[in-house]
Parts: structure tokens; C-alpha cells; sequence
């Protein structure tokens, strides 16, 4: 059974989920990806606030194709997690809550979701099609010269996603690793 949630993300809606929950996400999710996360990052080194206020906020590794003629986005299925790695530490010093992508996290990010008190969501690559029937509204918010890698503010309704990291340190994949090699004869 799936947990609704609402966003912006509260510390008693993440404490609640575990690895392994599935959840149908309704609210404001930001799209962004490697060149806007750069830009992010850049911006505070210099001493300039974020474009967007990251507090309780999910940030979804996405770069939708432009849309068709009547449609609001194109596809927009994750792109892969660990290309953001290396900005995540400082997103979760932002305020950042959640991040949605496909694929595994480092160790070090792993860690640092757990000691902000943070989650990460895996959605389902390949699925960009039918993932943006769940975006009601798209909104370009910062770095429109980015084309695709924008930042977007994007309204949800029953967004599916999974829980692949949780505030207790949990990590879904290396649970299911350690599982499968339990059950390989010896």
C-alpha cells in the first residue's frame, strides 16, 4: 500500500517512511539536473543565496523533453542519481529534504541522508512517459539558458517513487544485495 504525502516535506512525514515504502507525492517537486546543480553550488561559494529556497524542499533528477503540441512537459523520467553526488552534500546543508533518480548512491551521501534527516526516492527509468502524467503544472523558476537542465517548478499529483534511503541510514539496494547473496548457493 502506498503512503500519500504532501509537500514541502515535514521531519514527522520522514520520519515515518522506511526502506522500501512506496509513496504517491503530491505538491511542488524542483526539476534539476547536473549543470543546474553546478550553478547551485557555484552561486552560495560566491556568497549568493540559491535561486530557489531548497528548506523541506525535493529536488528531482530530471531533464524532460520539450512537450507536444498540448501537452505541459514531455517525458520526464530520473536520470541518474550519482551524477549528483558530488553536489548533494551542500544541497542537504540547503535544506534540501528529498531527492528523486535512479540508481545508487555513494557511501558519503548516504551517510550525509541520514545525518540531515533525509530521504531518497527511486522512480522507475524508462518510465518518463507516464511519470509526467503526474505533473499537473511546469513552471521554469532559474537557469533557462539551460534548455532541458533548467530548474522547474513542477506541481504533482501522485507522483509514484520508493523510498531507496531513509533518515535511519537504511539503504534499500545494498539490502537487496546482501539478500540476493544470501540466497546464491555456495
Amino acid at each position: 500500500m502506498s503512503k500519500s504525502i504532501s509537500t514541502p516535506l515535514t521531519e514527522e512525514t520522514l520520519a515515518d517512511l522506511k526502506v522500501g515504502d512506496e509513496v504517491l507525492l503530491t505538491g511542488v517537486i524542483y526539476g534539476a539536473r547536473d549543470a543546474a546543480h553546478r550553478r547551485i553550488i557555484e552561486a552560495v561559494e560566491r556568497g549568493e543565496e540559491p535561486p530557489i529556497n531548497l528548506k523541506g524542499q525535493i529536488i528531482y533528477y530530471v531533464g524532460p523533453t520539450p512537450p507536444r503540441p498540448g501537452q505541459i512537459i514531455g517525458s520526464a523520467g530520473p536520470t541518474t542519481a550519482y551524477r549528483m553526488d558530488p553536489f548533494t552534500l551542500k544541497m542537504l546543508e540547503l535544506g534540501m529534504k528529498a531527492a528523486i533518480g535512479k540508481g545508487g548512491r555513494s557511501k558519503e551521501v548516504r551517510e550525509a541522508f541520514s545525518k540531515h534527516k533525509a530521504v531518497y526516492f527511486g522512480a522507475i527509468g524508462g518510465s518518463g512517459a507516464l511519470l509526467s502524467g503526474t505533473i499537473k503544472k511546469v513552471e521554469v523558476v532559474a537557469y533557462e539558458d539551460l534548455g532541458t537542465e533548467a530548474i522547474r517548478r513542477m506541481e504533482v499529483e501522485d507522483f509514484p517513487a520508493i523510498v531507496v534511503n531513509d533518515i535511519y541510514g537504511n539503504d534499500l539496494l545494498e539490502q537487496g544485495k546482501a539478500e540476493w547473496k544470501r540466497s546464491v548457493p555456495a
